[in-house]
C-alpha cells in the first residue's frame, strides 16, 4: 500500500526542487573554440598546378593501390584486421565510451531499493526485568539527484566526450602509421630481393672472370696477381649475399608481426621474388589547410584541447556549492503481517547543500592546473601542425631529388655495362690489363646495387608523403561504411 504524503511539506519541497532545476541551465567555464593555425596557401615543393592532382579522399584513403600490387593491398587489409596495436586502440575506444556512459549517468537520479529484517534482544535492566526480543521489518526506496546547478557534471560529460574523440583519432593515427609501415617493409623486402638477384648475377659474371683468368694463367698469358684479384672481387660480392638473405628473412618477420602473426607466418607467401612495385598515379597533394581536417594527430590534438577546456568548467563549478535532492519512501514495522499497513509507512524529501568552506586552496589550485593543461594542449596542437607541414615538405623535396638521383644512376648503370663489355673485349685481345676489367665489374655492381636502392627510396619517399598527408585511416569507412568500434 502506497503511503499518502502530507500536501503542504510535499508542495514546498517540490517547489524548491523545481527552482533548482530551472537554475541548473547555467554552465561555468569557457566554451570550446576550434584553435586557429596559420598555414601557407601552397606547398614549397609543389610543382606547377597543372602537374599536381587535386586532393581526392578516395585516392588518399587507399593510397597503396597506386602501386598496383595485389600482395601489398592484401597485406595492408589483413593488418587492419589483425594488427595488435590497432586492437588495443579499439579497446581504448571502448573504455572511453564506457567512461562517457558513466559520466552521463551522473546527470540523472540514482534510486536504490532495500529490504531488511533484524531480530534483536535487550538485556535485563537493573530492576530485574526480563530481557526482551523484538523484530524489525523494513523495506523501501532511497533516491538521490545532484542538481547540476553550475554545469560541472555537464562539463565533465563534455570532457569525456572529447576524450572519446581523441581515442578514435588515436586509432586512426595508428591506421596511418601501420599502413605506411606495412608498405615500407614490403617495398624494402622487394628491394632486398632485387639487390640479392643483382649480387648473384654479378657473382656469376665474376666467377666466369675467375675461370677465365685461371685458364689464361695456366697458358702463361697472365700473372698469378690477376687470378688473385679476380678471386678477391668474387669473394667480396659473395660475402654480400648472406647479409642480404638475413635482411630479407628479418623483413618478412617484421611484416608477420604487423599482421599479428608469428615470424614464420608469411615466409611461404613472400619468399618468392617479385619485382619492386612502381606507383602508377600522381599524388593528390591538395592544400596545406587540408591537413588540419585530414591528419588524425592534428584532429586528436584538437580533441585534447576540447577536453582540457571542458575540465576548466568542471574545476570552476567545483568552487560553488552542490545541491542534491534526496528522498526515501518505505514501510517499517515490528511484525511482518503489519508491515504493509498505512501506519507502517514513512517518507522524506528535500534538498541538501554541500559547500566546503575551507580546503587549504585545493580547488583553486585545481582550477589553475586545468588552465595550465589547456595552455599546454594549445601549444602541443601548434607543434603538431608545424611538424605535419615539415613532414610533407620534407617528403616532397626528398621525392623530387631522389627522382633526379635515380635518373642519373640509370645513366651510370648503362655506361658501366658498356665499360665492362669494352674492358673484357680489350683484355681478351691483349690490349688492356685485367685490373681494368675488375674495376669495370666492381663499378657496375655498385651502380646496379645503388640504382636498386634508389628505386626503393623513390617509393619509400612516396609512402612517407602519403603518410604525412594523413592518408589511410579513411579506407575502412570509405569501403565498408562508417567505422564501428
Amino acid at each position: 500500500m502506497i503511503p499518502r504524503l502530507h500536501r503542504t511539506p510535499c508542495r514546498t519541497s517540490l517547489a524548491l526542487c523545481l527552482c533548482l532545476l530551472l537554475l541548473s541551465s547555467c554552465m561555468l567555464g569557457p566554451e570550446f573554440q576550434r584553435p586557429e593555425a596559420k598555414v601557407s596557401s601552397q606547398w614549397l615543393g609543389q610543382e606547377p598546378p597543372a602537374q599536381i592532382a587535386d586532393a581526392a579522399e578516395q585516392e588518399l584513403a587507399q593510397w597503396w593501390k597506386i602501386f598496383n600490387d595485389p600482395i601489398l593491398t592484401s597485406l595492408i587489409e589483413r593488418a587492419m584486421q589483425a594488427n595488435l596495436d590497432l586492437q588495443m586502440a579499439k579497446s581504448r575506444i571502448r573504455q572511453a565510451r564506457a567512461t562517457l556512459g558513466i559520466a552521463g549517468a551522473d546527470l540523472g537520479p540514482a534510486v536504490d531499493t532495500t529490504a531488511s529484517f533484524r531480530r534483536s534482544q535487550t538485556p535485563e535492566s537493573g530492576n530485574n526485568s526480563a530481557s526482551t526480543t523484538s523484530n524489525l521489518y523494513k523495506m523501501g526506496f532511497d533516491a538521490g539527484w545532484e542538481i547540476d546547478l553550475f554545469g560541472g557534471l555537464r562539463r565533465g560529460i563534455e570532457a569525456t566526450g572529447a576524450d572519446l574523440d581523441a581515442a578514435i583519432e588515436d586509432r586512426r593515427d595508428l591506421l596511418v602509421s601501420m599502413s605506411a609501415e606495412v608498405a615500407s617493409n614490403y617495398l624494402n623486402l622487394r628491394s632486398l630481393q632485387e639487390r640479392l638477384s643483382i649480387a648473384r648475377q654479378n657473382l656469376t659474371a665474376q666467377d666466369h672472370s675467375v675461370d677465365l683468368t685461371r685458364q689464361l694463367f695456366t697458358t702463361g698469358f697472365v700473372s698469378k696477381l690477376d687470378v688473385v684479384r679476380a678471386e678477391a672481387l668474387a669473394a667480396t660480392t659473395a660475402g654480400q649475399i648472406p647479409l642480404l638473405e638475413a635482411q630479407i628473412r628479418q623483413t618478412i618477420y617484421a611484416l608477420s608481426l604487423l599482421l599479428g602473426g608469428e615470424p614464420s607466418t608469411l615466409l611461404a607467401e613472400l619468399t618468392s621474388k617479385v619485382p619492386l612495385p612502381v606507383a602508377l598515379a600522381t599524388v593528390p597533394l591538395g592544400l596545406p589547410s587540408d591537413l588540419l581536417l585530414r591528419r588524425p594527430d592534428i584532429r586528436r590534438g584538437e580533441a585534447k584541447i576540447h577536453a582540457a577546456t571542458a575540465r576548466i568548467g568542471v574545476a570552476r563549478a567545483d568552487l560553488f556549492p552542490k545541491f542534491t535532492i534526496t528522498g526515501s519512501l518505505g514501510l517499517q514495522n515490528n511484525t511482518f503481517s503489519s508491515t504493509f499497513n498505512q501506519a507502517s509507512s514513512f517518507w522524506s524529501l528535500g534538498p541538501t547543500l554541500n559547500w566546503p568552506l575551507f580546503d587549504m586552496g585545493r580547488r583553486r589550485a585545481n582550477l589553475e592546473l586545468q588552465e595550465a593543461v589547456q595552455e599546454e594542449q594549445l601549444m602541443a596542437y601548434q607543434q603538431t601542425v608545424l611538424n605535419a607541414l615539415r613532414e610533407v615538405e620534407s617528403a616532397l623535396i626528398a621525392s623530387t631529388k631522389e627522382e633526379e638521383h635515380r635518373q642519373a644512376l640509370t645513366r651510370a648503370v648503362t655506361a658501366n655495362r658498356t665499360a665492362v663489355e669494352l674492358a673484357t673485349a680489350l683484355y681478351r685481345s691483349g690490349e688492356n690489363d685485367f685490373l681494368s676489367v675488375l674495376d669495370a665489374q666492381r663499378s657496375l655492381y655498385v651502380a646496379e646495387d645503388t640504382l636498386a636502392q634508389s628505386n626503393h627510396m623513390v617509393s619509400t619517399n612516396l609512402i612517407a608523403l602519403f603518410k604525412a598527408l594523413g592518408g589511410g585511416w579513411q579506407a575502412k569507412s570509405t569501403s565498408q561504411g562508417a567505422e564501428i568500434y
